[in-house]
């Protein structure tokens, strides 16, 4: 086994625990960024290119037909082939955090359409079930088993929200294990039924899973409910008649504790599990290898890779299979260094030699760790695109490399600002306050001065206040300036001259006015 440090260049910024990756061909590609897309790549797919231990992300591109795929973080991913027999396979991908912590229900598959100048053009398309239809979860598996030349989806497993009547403010990130239901889903017709096995007690999430032809067995995993990670090994067979599907489960000795574990396989028969947990501060640095033979399975463990001092000693670490039997491991940095990258990466190859890619076509397992707790940064993309066509990256033989520096800094700018002294939205923490809120914060203009931005809910807004002022034209000023407003749009108070009484005007002393008349009448009156 062969472990080598990777350097990342401006992209590292978008790899965080709970990414994907997908092997067609021998390309890898990478899937569940960090945050929303953005222009540099609005598919949020990327091609995944090692070379001399230096990595890069280049932007893919989806057909126009093509649907869109948010970046989700613990998704069940899997090949599907149709058949044992085709060369061709796509990617099934299940449920997954959004980077507003929405949990997915959709499945989603992915085809390469055509390639171009080592460019893939990718068709994503979302898949409608019918029946009984999983609840959106993550840290489950989902694998394609084949029986009587027919082939059919197995998902197991993982996490999902307490039901809403039990969400409150302070739990309403709460999750608990789904229920130990095997569902069976037809990829063709979309149809999906659940079953319940009298041998499934408990749920499981972040469990490794294997498919071969029949068979799915389910090694490992963490029940949230007990918090333990019981040494379980289940043998789940589907056979697939004219009728109705038949599915049984097994209980077999032999299995290890272990959750978030990384699976690759190195031949026909063998894979290896690299990483995970077993218990919840403790890495399980062993590595262990499976064989299976005359329909038996075996695990074993095997030589431990020389891990590096910083690998040992970090409290988490995560990963993907890359294929061919390599994983791509991640750790944070050292946040005690004065300049220190977010996460150090290495690949860990298990096999000597290259793995045939038809041999990746059977192999899925749940590949990222456990969800280190809902402190994901939520970005915005100020645009999204469902659709590129291929010919949008020409120019060059290779992929535009993603450069981090050409996107606007939404850390000083757009959403994310200190609108003011006691600001408290923050891009790590936020959560929708407003019922017109989906990713990103209400902000609303301050008239003040050369103007500027400020979070309504900061403001104490009302909803009902905040959308009659974003239907008028009245000016809006915060709660900083609105009394600097009103002195400068109320004019001070001045006394009024006091103005003479109209008698001041005539003799002094008389205290009355004589008309002409009067005085005339007066004047006949003595004489």
């Amino acid at each position: 086994m062969s472990l080598q440090m990777v350097t990342v260049g401006n992209s590292i910024a978008l790899i965080q625990p709970g990414f994907s990756l997908m092997n067609f061909d021998g390309q890898v590609f990478f899937f569940g960024q960090k945050g929303w897309p953005k222009r540099s790549c609005p598919t949020g797919v990327f091609h995944f290119e090692v070379k001399h231990n230096h990595l890069k992300l280049k932007p893919a591109v989806f057909s126009k037909d093509s649907c869109y795929l948010p970046p989700l973080r613990y998704p069940a991913t899997c090949t599907f082939s149709g058949n044992l027999e085709s060369e061709k396979h796509q990617y099934i991908i299940h449920g997954g955090k959004t980077p507003n912590n929405e949990l997915s229900d959709k499945i989603y598959v992915m085809s390469v359409v055509s390639k171009n100048n080592k460019k893939v053009t990718f068709r994503c398309t979302e898949k409608d079930l019918v029946g009984d239809i999983p609840e959106g979860r993550y840290g489950h598996s989902i694998d394609v088993v084949y029986s009587r030349g027919k082939s059919m989806g197995v998902l197991f497993g993982g996490r999902s929200y307490i039901p809403s009547a039990q969400r409150t403010t302070e739990k309403w990130n709460s999750v608990a294990d789904c229920l130990p239901h095997v569902f069976l889903v037809d990829f063709e017709f979309g149809c999906s039924t659940s079953y319940i096995l009298p041998e499934l007690q408990d749920g499981l999430s972040f469990h490794v899973s294997i498919a071969r032809n029949d068979t799915v067995y389910i090694l490992g995993g963490h029940s949230l409910a007990n918090n333990i990670r019981p040494a379980n090994l289940y043998r789940i067979r589907v056979d697939l008649p004219l009728g109705s599907p038949a599915v049984e489960c097994t209980v077999l000795p032999g299995g290890i504790s272990v959750s978030s574990a990384i699976l690759t396989q190195i031949s026909n028969d063998e894979f290896v599990i690299v990483g995970g947990y077993q218990l919840e501060n403790q890495k399980r640095m062993v590595c262990n290898i499976i064989s299976f033979k005359d329909n038996k399975i075996d695990i074993l463990e095997m030589e431990t890779p020389d891990w590096t001092p910083d690998i040992k000693h970090s409290k988490i670490w995560f990963g993907s299979n890359m294929g061919n039997g390599t994983v791509f491991l991640g750790i944070p940095g050292d946040n005690k260094q004065a300049v220190s990258e977010a996460f150090y990466f290495y690949t860990l190859k298990c096999a000597e030699d290259d793995v045939n890619e038809d041999q990746i076509t059977l192999t899925s397992s749940q590949t990222s760790t456990e969800d280190p707790g809902d402190s994901t940064p939520f970005e915005d993309s100020e645009e999204f695109c469902f659709s590129a066509e291929a010919n949008s990256f020409d120019g060059d033989d290779e992929f535009d490399t993603y450069n981090e520096d050409d996107e606007e800094d939404e850390s000083e700018t757009g959403y994310w600002i200190t609108c003011c002294p006691t600001c408290d939205v923050d891009i790590n923490t936020w959560v929708p306050f407003y019922s017109t809120e989906l990713n990103k914060p209400a902000m609303i203009y301050c008239s003040h001065g050369d103007g500027h931005w400020v979070h309504a809910q900061c403001m104490d807004l009302a909803e009902l206040t905040l959308i009659h002022l974003s239907e008028g034209s009245n000016k809006y000023y915060c709660n900083e300036h609105v009394e600097i407003a009103r002195a400068l749009q109320t004019p001070k108070r001045v006394q009024s001259l006091k103005k003479p009484p109209l008698r001041s005007l005539h003799k002094k002393g008389s205290g009355k006015i004589i008309t002409p008349a009067k005085k005339s009448f007066l004047r006949r009156l003595f004489d």
